[in-house]
């Protein structure tokens, strides 16, 4: 069974806003003492934190999908909904955080950095907090928004300060062990170790770290082997020892021809933009295994001319400790020289200035867009696609208030910049979204507009009639009043209400 992971998929769904509450007051002798409708709590991030006790990726390979805690609905009362808990997930130090695309999120190269991987939804708000002096008794609430949700990749990359490189077996776990108080696994078969191995080495009053990255042969850089899987390791390496097998029985190789088949393979592995090559960062050489019978004379044979190269060589024996001190010491140099370097760079390095958006910012774009259906605009901006999301459309009056907040947004003005007329299709959002046919009376004196709670009667399917459509009707009924009056006149001329008023005359005459 694996025990160390260095690269997993998670799959992240952040909690979800509350719905807000419509809800409104009563008390004795006060039927509607006003809205009290409390907001829904915002739902829990997904937080990534670089914890030092941590090594391994291995508890998200077996638990990918992490999910955070909703937030809870508002209610009457101004009773608020909590707030969902934010999940903590520690990662190892030196993790880097990426999107499925391969792009770069964040670096967690410090102990105690925090990334928040996936916002939790926003809470809505209650009618009581929408209610104003001209909106007294709102009868609608925001929703919740939803919270993020999608993957990421995590990408561990080992924290040291030296990577022993070589060929398999050629010693370097059993210098790992040597020089510090690491226990990792020592076989006599190639590609013993399968997962990097670290230690730390205490070198008079310096103090660093050493890792062991699994055997490189040649076409490592092109995926054979284990190389390509752990060469990301030797990315944060400030210094390379290379150890070189003097007691191999394989038959074409030698220490030189080994060291120039690593050094061929980290030449063509490439290193992130910013960081220094591998092929060019400090290294020194370790003559392994000169206890064994001719190693000794193989490691004086061969040291001539990897010094004539620039390399600091040194003749050890992991077996007898043999030259362990002297190369102990001469790694603590190297890495406390870069330290020091790398300290200058620091301060050197230009102040990170974190500049707020302009005020003058587009807080939204319209695109004109085209198929088959026809043409429609596609309106695309952090607020109106989060109100949109906050929106009951079951509930006119909230629908109306929606369209109040885009038309102070500028919404409709860019829409008639853009050509839209009405009856056009409007779409908010990406992908499908949410469809309108655009009316701008919507978003007209919406101030000035009193309709019952949770209707709005600018969203009534009944329109004001013309100047021109009521002198018609006027005239139509003018024309039927007359028309009445001249079918009475003909009746009367013709005889037929005569009688009636020749008998109610005969009537009172003889009450006379």
């Amino acid at each position: 069974m694996a025990t160390f992971v260095d690269h997993v998929t998670l799959h992240l769904r952040a909690g979800h806003g509350g719905n807000g509450c419509v809800s409104v007051r009563r008390e004795k002798f006060k039927p509607l003492a006003g809205p009290d409708g409390g907001n829904g709590g915002h739902g829990g991030d997904i937080v990534l934190v670089a914890d030092p006790q941590v090594t391994t990726l291995l508890g998200y390979h077996r638990r990918p999908h992490q999910v955070s805690e909703n937030g809870g609905f508002g209610m009457g009362d101004m009773r608020h909904g909590a707030r969902g808990e934010d999940l903590e997930l520690p990662v190892p130090v030196g993790t880097v955080v990426k999107t499925p695309e391969g792009d770069e999120l964040v670096d967690l190269a410090e102990p105690g950095m925090r990334f928040v991987a996936a916002a939790g939804g926003v809470g809505g708000l209650g009618n009581a907090a929408l209610s104003n002096p001209k909106r007294k008794a709102p009868g609608f609430a925001l929703l919740g928004t939803p919270g993020w949700e999608g993957d990421v990749e995590l990408e561990l990359k080992t924290m040291a300060d030296v990577a022993l490189v070589g060929y398999p077996s050629a010693g370097k776990s059993s210098l790992v062990a040597a020089l510090s108080a690491a226990k990792p696994k020592i076989a006599d078969y190639p590609f013993t170790t399968l997962t990097p191995n670290l230690g730390v080495v205490q070198a008079g009053e310096s103090r660093f770290t050493i890792a062991d990255v699994p055997g490189l042969i040649e076409g490592a850089s092109e995926g054979k082997g284990l190389g390509l899987e752990f060469l990301r390791h030797v990315e944060r390496c400030t210094a390379l020892l290379h150890v070189l097998d003097c007691a191999t029985l394989e038959p074409g190789r030698d220490p030189v021809t080994d060291l120039e088949v690593i050094l061929s393979e980290l030449a063509a592995y490439p290193v992130p933009a910013g960081q220094v090559p591998l092929r060019e960062r400090p290294q020194l050489v370790a003559l392994n295994k000169i206890d064994v019978p001719d190693g000794k004379d193989l490691a004086d044979f061969v040291r001539p001319e990897l010094e004539s190269r620039g390399y600091r060589v040194f003749e050890i024996s992991t077996v007898s400790h043999e030259g362990l001190r002297q190369l102990s010491f001469a790694l603590a140099e190297v890495v406390d020289a870069e330290r020091a370097r790398l300290a200058v760079e620091q301060e050197e390095r230009p102040r990170i200035v974190m500049r707020p958006k302009a005020v003058d910012a587009a807080p939204f774009t319209i695109k004109v867009e085209g198929g088959s259906d026809g043409t429609y605009y596609r309106v695309l901006g952090q607020k109106p696609e989060a109100w949109v999301a906050q929106t009951d459309f079951q509930n006119d009056e909230a629908v109306g208030f929606l369209a109040d907040r885009l038309a102070k947004l500028g919404v409709e003005d860019g829409l008639f910049g853009a050509g839209a007329v009405a009856g056009d299709t409007v779409v908010i959002g990406p992908g499908s979204g949410i469809v309108f046919d655009w009316e701008p009376t919507l978003t007209s004196t919406a101030e000035l507009v009193t309709a019952p709670r949770g209707t709005d009667e600018r969203l009534s399917q009944g329109s004001r009639a013309t100047r021109r459509e009521r002198r018609e009707q006027y005239h139509d009924r003018m024309d039927g009043k007359a028309a009445a009056r001249a079918e009475l006149d003909a009746e009367r001329e013709a005889g037929i209400w005569a009688d009636d008023v020749d008998a109610d005359e005969e009537v009172e005459g003889n009450d006379d």
